[in-house]
């Protein structure tokens, strides 16, 4: 059974940094776009970073440029999520994508093909 699982979420304050890891299970994506998407109350989920099997080509949404960061260890079958200088408007429940093309990136939910369980990540100003 595949298995996306996300951890480092949490409550900080504005300004503060942020880790979030993504291990899957199940099948190995070293092969597969992955990406981070999020979604606050009573918004819809929205792409946040995406990027490529090889980690060569990343997507950031534009609230997310200059202060986020995605990677991934292929290794360890595992994509992370740098989050810098985070603001109360990135309060959200962040999940974790996977798709299984080896093309592009993700960049809309419609690409998805597994999601993680999601991890909260509150920022007080």
């Amino acid at each position: 059974q595949v298995q996306l699982v996300e951890s480092g979420g949490g409550l900080v304050q504005a300004g503060a940094s942020l880790r979030l890891s993504c291990a899957a299970s199940g099948r190995t994506f070293r092969n597969n776009a992955m990406g981070w998407f999020r979604q606050a109350p009573g918004k819809e989920r929205e792409i946040v970073a995406g990027i490529s099997w090889s980690g060569s080509r990343t997507y950031y949404a534009d609230s997310a440029k200059g202060r986020f960061t995605i990677s991934r260890d292929n290794a360890k079958n595992t994509v992370y999520l740098q989050m810098n200088s985070l603001k109360p408007e990135d309060t959200a429940v962040y999940y974790c994508a996977a798709t299984r093309s080896s093309i592009g990136i993700i960049t809309t939910t419609q690409r998805v093909d597994y999601w993680g369980q999601g991890t909260q990540v509150t920022v007080s100003s």
